[in-house]
């Protein structure tokens, strides 16, 4: 069983990271904008689609981002997932990075 891996998400100015189960991208843990002060700042939430259910999706808060690691890792989500699922979500992004390849515009060909 893959460890679960952070990585910064570079297009965010914020604590915002994007958490990894091997390849599959599972979850986020960032700072929450636009609350109450007297309510957690850190979010977490654990999901990934294809390959999650409705009602199948966990988040929470906490008042660190130790906290909220901690919290994320204790989510039962992933413990629920098949192989068939981890290998659905993969089939699914490479189609979709297929698509975007595919429609992405051509330059013309320059002519001499």
């Amino acid at each position: 069983m893959p460890a679960l891996a952070r990585r910064r998400y570079p297009e965010r100015h914020e604590c915002w990271w994007h958490v990894y189960y091997g390849d599959i991208h599972a979850g986020t843990i960032a700072l929450r904008v636009g609350i109450p002060h007297d309510e957690d700042p850190c979010g977490w939430s654990c999901s990934f689609y294809p390959g999650s259910h409705l009602g199948e999706c966990t988040n929470g808060s906490a008042p660190t981002f130790d906290d909220a690691r901690a919290d994320f890792e204790a989510a039962i989500f992933l413990s629920k997932r098949t192989e068939a699922d981890l290998q659905g979500w993969r089939e699914a992004q490479a189609w979709a990075a297929w698509k975007l390849h595919r429609l992405r515009p051509r330059r013309p060909k320059r002519v001499a």
